[in-house]
């Protein structure tokens, strides 16, 4: 299991990228908001569309959740 953050903001395109704890390009401690702990990237995006609606997995953490 993995802890995950997602960024408070969004991207260009507007999403909200989900990032694990030890990834490189974690946001800054006041842009990411806690996720919690999961088994799988699949599971925490799911998590974050309770706060943000538009959201994908991180390009170098989460590539089986990143769609854009």
């Amino acid at each position: 299991m993995d802890y995950y953050y997602v960024n408070k903001n969004a991207q260009a395109n507007g999403d909200h990228e989900v990032h694990k704890g030890t990834c490189a390009y974690l946001p800054t401690a006041q842009n990411q908001l806690y996720l919690g702990l999961f088994s799988t990237c699949q599971e925490a995006v799911r998590a974050t569309k309770q706060h943000y609606s538009k959201s994908n997995g991180c390009y170098y953490c989460s590539i089986a959740c990143h769609t854009t």
